[in-house]
C-alpha cells in the first residue's frame, strides 16, 4: 500500500517537507500550491528532488472556486486551469485536487456544476491530467460526498472522479454508508486526517484541529475500509491542517505521521471482509502488541542532591532499598510489587527516566515498537547483565519491555541484594499509574506513540484550570487496567508550579486502604503534602463526608473523587527535587479516573509548600 502525504502536514520550506516526508518512509507527497509559490526551486528542479528523494508527486492542490458559474467566469477559471495544467506537467503531477465551491458567484444548479466540470475534465485529458471533484464540508452548495458524487456521475468523463477527504466527509456524517458502492475507477484519491469531536465552526475545525490517524476520535478503520472495498487503487495519503504540527520540526512529524499510517494499516488487517484481497496483502502487520501485566519498574532520574533526598522519601514510604546495580550507580527500590529504580548516572536533575512495562514477549514488544518508528536506544551491560530493550518515548523517556521473575535473563539480576521487601509495611502493593508532563506541541504524538506501540487506549480527556494556566490531561491505558499513564500538557503557563520547579511528574503507588496507609506514612515521617482546610470544608459541604472520615482526610491531606462507578481516594507527597512527587490512591469499586477534579488544589497546595521552604 502506497503511503503519501501532503506538504501542508509539515513545517518548513518545500526542501524541508520533501526531505522529511522521505527520510520517513513516504512513497509520495501532495504539493500543496503556497508551498510551491513560495519555494525558489522552479517546477522542473522540484521533480528532479523528488525523483531524487524517491517521492511521487500524486497529487497537486487545491484548484478553487471553479464551477456552477456564469459563462464570463467560467472562461476566466478555464484559462486558471490551463495555466495549472501547464504548471503540473512541468512538475509531473497528473492528478488535480478541485474543491466544491466557496464562491457567492457559485449557483445552485448541479446539472451547471456537472457540465462545467466535464468540461474541465476534457481540458485535462488533453493535458493527460485529472480532476479529482471533493466536497468541502463548508462548501457553499456542494458540502457531502454524496452530493459531489452524484455531480461526478452526471459530469460523466474519464478523467473526472471523486476525491474523498476523511474530515469533511466524518465531520458531517460520522458512520456514512455507500462509499463501498462507488465504482473503484472513479475514486482518483483519498486524503486522510483525524480530529477531535469539537462543537464548533467546520472551517475553524478543519483549519487549525485536524489530527494524524489515531490521534483523534474519527473511526478512520471503517471509513478507509469502505475505500478500499470499492477497489480504490490510489495511495493513503494524509492532509493534515493543525497549527502545532505546522511548528513543529518536520522530520518529528513526518516520523508521526507514518506511524499513523502504519497503525491504521494494521487496524485495517482485522477487517478482511471490507478490504479486498490485493489490498490486504498490501497492508502493514507488525507483530501484534502482547498483552501487558502491569508495570515492571519507574526509573527516577536523580542527581548528588536530589538523590539522596528521593531515597529517604521513599523510605519513609515504606520502600526498601534491595538491590544495587552490578556496574552503574543504580538503586533499586520495592515494596509489595511497586519498583523504583534511582539512577545516578541518568542526567543532572530529578525526572521520570524510563516506564518498563510486563510483557509475556519482551522481544516481540520491541519489534512491535521499531516497526512503528519507535528508535531502539543503545545500551551499555556487562557480561552478567539482562538484554533490556529500550526505546524512545516522545518526551524523551524510555520505554523498557521486561519479563520480572525467576528466570535468569530477568532484568532483576543485574541488581546485587542489599535488602529484603517481602513484607508491604505501608500497604502499598503496586504501582496504579504513572504521570507524564508532555510538552504541549507533542501531546498528540505521545497519544499515538503509547496507543500503537503499547497498545493503551486513550480514555478519560480532561481540562482543568491549574494555578498558572489551562492543563490538558489524558489517560491511555491497557483494557484490564494494568498499565495507566497520564499525559499532561499545558498551552501556554507564566510563572513556575514552585521555585526551580518545571512541569512536575509522578508515581501513583496503589493501596486498599487509604487512611491506613496514610496514617503509617504520617507516622514514619513522610514528607505529606498539606491540603487547606477550605478543600475539606468544601467537600462536607457538597458530599457530607463522615465526620471521623473528614477528620481523617484533613490529618492527612487525603482528597476525594467520586463518578457514577465508584470513588477514589487519593493523598500525595511534596516535591521532591526538581520535579517529582509521590501520590498514593485507593480506588473503590469501578472508579477508573485519576482525580483530576482535584489537581488545581495539590497543585496550589505544592507551591505554596515550596515557597515555604525557601
Amino acid at each position: 500500500m502506497r503511503r503519501s502525504i501532503a506538504t501542508v502536514c509539515l513545517s518548513g520550506t518545500l526542501d524541508d517537507k520533501l526531505r522529511a516526508a522521505a527520510a520517513a518512509g513516504f512513497d509520495g507527497v501532495e504539493i500543496f500550491e503556497n508551498d510551491l509559490i513560495a519555494a525558489p526551486l522552479r517546477p522542473e528542479r522540484v521533480r528532479e528532488r523528488c525523483d531524487e528523494l524517491g517521492l511521487s508527486i500524486d497529487l497537486y492542490q487545491p484548484f478553487r472556486d471553479f464551477e456552477a458559474v456564469g459563462p464570463e467566469q467560467l472562461e476566466r477559471n478555464l484559462r486558471r486551469a490551463r495555466h495549472k495544467f501547464a504548471l503540473m506537467r512541468r512538475l509531473g503531477a497528473d492528478t488535480v485536487l478541485v474543491c466544491s465551491s466557496v464562491s457567492p458567484d457559485a449557483v445552485d444548479d448541479d446539472d451547471l456544476a456537472a457540465e462545467q466540470l466535464h468540461r474541465l475534465a476534457s481540458e485535462a485529458a488533453e493535458h493527460g491530467m485529472r480532476v479529482a471533484y471533493e466536497a468541502l464540508a463548508w462548501g457553499r452548495h456542494v458540502n457531502t460526498w454524496r452530493h459531489s458524487w452524484g455531480i461526478v456521475r452526471r459530469g460523466d468523463h474519464p478523467a473526472l472522479g471523486l476525491c474523498l477527504d476523511s474530515f469533511h466527509v466524518l465531520s458531517r456524517e460520522p458512520e456514512p454508508s455507500g462509499i463501498a458502492d462507488v465504482p473503484g475507477e472513479k475514486l482518483f484519491f483519498l486524503q486522510l486526517a483525524d480530529a477531535p469531536r469539537l462543537d464548533m465552526d467546520v472551517l475553524q475545525w478543519s483549519r487549525h484541529h485536524r489530527l494524524f490517524p489515531g490521534q483523534g476520535a474519527f473511526d478512520l478503520t471503517s471509513f478507509t475500509a469502505q475505500v478500499l472495498a470499492a477497489e480504490y487503487q490510489g495511495p493513503l495519503s494524509l492532509e493534515v491542517f493543525n497549527d502545532v504540527f505546522r511548528q513543529s520540526p518536520p522530520d518529528r512529524a513526518a516520523v508521526d505521521a507514518m506511524r499513523s499510517l502504519i497503525a491504521l494499516e494494521e487496524g485495517l488487517a482485522g477487517v478482511p471482509e471490507l478490504v479486498r484481497p490485493d489490498a490486504r496483502a498490501e497492508l502493514s502487520r507488525p507483530p501484534a502488541a502482547p498483552e501487558l501485566a502491569g508495570f515492571a519498574f519507574a526509573e527516577l532520574a536523580v542527581d548528588a542532591d536530589s538523590g539522596p533526598v528521593v531515597g529517604r522519601a521513599l523510605a519513609s514510604l515504606g520502600f526498601a532499598h534491595i538491590g544495587q546495580h552490578r556496574s552503574k550507580p543504580v538503586q533499586l527500590w520495592q515494596q509489595g510489587e511497586a519498583r523504583i529504580v534511582l539512577n545516578a548516572g541518568a542526567g543532572d536533575a530529578t525526572g521520570i527516566a524510563a516506564v518498563a512495562v510486563e510483557t509475556d514477549d519482551p522481544g516481540r514488544s520491541a519489534r512491535r515498537a521499531q516497526e512503528l518508528c519507535a528508535p531502539a536506544l543503545p545500551r551499555t551491560r556487562g557480561p552478567e547483565e539482562a538484554d533490556l530493550t529500550a526505546v524512545a518515548a516522545p518526551d524523551g523517556s524510555s520505554v523498557f519491555f521486561c519479563r520480572t521473575g525467576a528466570d535468569p535473563a530477568s532484568w532483576l539480576s543485574d541488581f546485587i541484594r542489599t535488602g529484603d521487601a517481602s513484607t508491604s509495611i505501608a500497604g502499598i502493593s503496586r504501582i496504579d499509574h504513572i504521570g507524564l508532563t508532555q510538552p504541549f506541541d507533542y501531546f498528540d504524538e505521545a497519544t499515538l506513540f503509547y496507543r500503537s506501540v503499547l497498545g493503551l487506549d486513550p480514555r478519560d480527556d480532561s481540562e482543568f484550570a491549574a494555578p498558572f494556566g489551562l492543563v490538558r490531561s489524558r489517560a491511555v491505558t491497557d483494557p484490564k487496567g494494568r498499565v495507566r499513564i497520564v499525559l499532561n500538557g499545558s498551552l501556554l503557563r507564566r510563572g513556575e508550579w514552585a521555585p526551580d520547579i518545571p512541569d512536575p511528574q509522578h508515581i501513583a503507588f496503589h493501596t486498599d486502604d487509604i487512611i491506613a496507609t496514610a496514617r503509617t506514612l504520617a507516622e514514619r515521617g513522610a514528607p505529606l503534602l498539606r491540603v487547606p482546610d477550605n478543600y475539606y470544608d468544601d467537600l462536607d459541604a457538597r458530599r457530607h463526608v463522615d465526620p471521623d472520615l473528614l477528620a481523617d482526610m484533613r490529618a492527612y491531606g487525603v482528597l476525594h473523587d467520586r463518578d457514577a462507578h465508584g470513588e477514589y481516594f487519593h493523598c500525595h507527597t511534596e516535591l521532591l527535587g526538581s520535579r517529582v512527587f509521590f501520590e498514593i490512591v485507593q480506588r473503590v469499586d469501578d472508579y477508573t479516573g485519576y482525580g483530576a477534579v482535584n489537581a488545581p488544589v495539590r497543585m496550589a497546595a505544592h507551591r505554596d509548600t515550596r515557597l515555604a521552604r525557601t
